[in-house]
């Protein structure tokens, strides 16, 4: 006996418009700059792409940096790490263990120390943030903490030096004499895979003193 073909079982049409629908879907996901599991936190697009959706994140934000406001993109699971660097192109902040554990991508939100890779930078939009590239004088002058570390030899490969400095000048901040004791203790978030930390505790001891 021969078998009924179903034909809603192999239907072409139906195999056109799910393709159809599938591209749109991918499409949409596209323009709006989300993915699946994060479409909560992502900008939202309405059909003239001009009003987010509700309880979206802007993406165009302006930042304190260095003392200047500066407009960027970001993405709301964007660390402030990866914008200072990708986006802003101001490099000298590190990315080391990315963890906050290393102290490599330090720097001062509001004269207090971070580590800028667990940090936001949407939750940073009302703050004064600071990076190695602003300790120095207007006119490129170096800090202190800086020419005393070139004096002292501090630095071995560099990679934590500019998290030393950024440590180093907020604590010469609130505590312009620090003991040694103190300058160590304020240095501790800051780890060197070279093991310099004398010589950088030296050159804090060195800076204060001219002070």
């Amino acid at each position: 006996m021969q078998k009924k073909f179903n034909s809603d079982r192999y239907n072409p049409l139906n195999t056109v418009r799910d393709a159809l629908s599938r591209r749109t879907f991918i499409k949409g996901v596209i323009a709006c700059g989300t993915v699946a599991g994060t479409a909560g936190l992502m900008t939202g697009c309405s059909e003239n792409g001009s009003t987010p959706a509700t309880g979206s994140v802007e993406r165009l934000v302006s930042i304190n940096v260095n003392g200047s406001i500066r407009r960027v993109d970001v993405l709301p699971n964007e660390t402030l790490a990866q914008t200072l660097r990708n986006k802003l192109g101001l490099t000298g902040t590190k990315i080391g263990c990315d963890r906050g554990a290393c102290g490599a991508c330090t720097v001062m939100i509001n004269g207090v120390t971070h580590n800028s890779c667990s940090v936001l930078t949407h939750s940073v939009r009302d703050a004064a943030i600071t990076t190695v590239e602003g300790v120095g004088g207007p006119n490129g002058e170096l800090h202190p903490v800086q020419q005393a570390m070139i004096e002292e030899l501090a630095p071995q490969c560099g990679y934590c030096t500019p998290g030393q400095v950024v440590s180093a000048v907020a604590l010469l901040q609130r505590n312009p004499k620090p003991t040694r004791d103190e300058v160590r203790q304020g240095l501790s978030g800051n780890l060197c895979r070279c093991g310099a930390y004398n010589n950088y505790i030296n050159a804090v001891v060195l800076a204060a003193g001219r002070s």
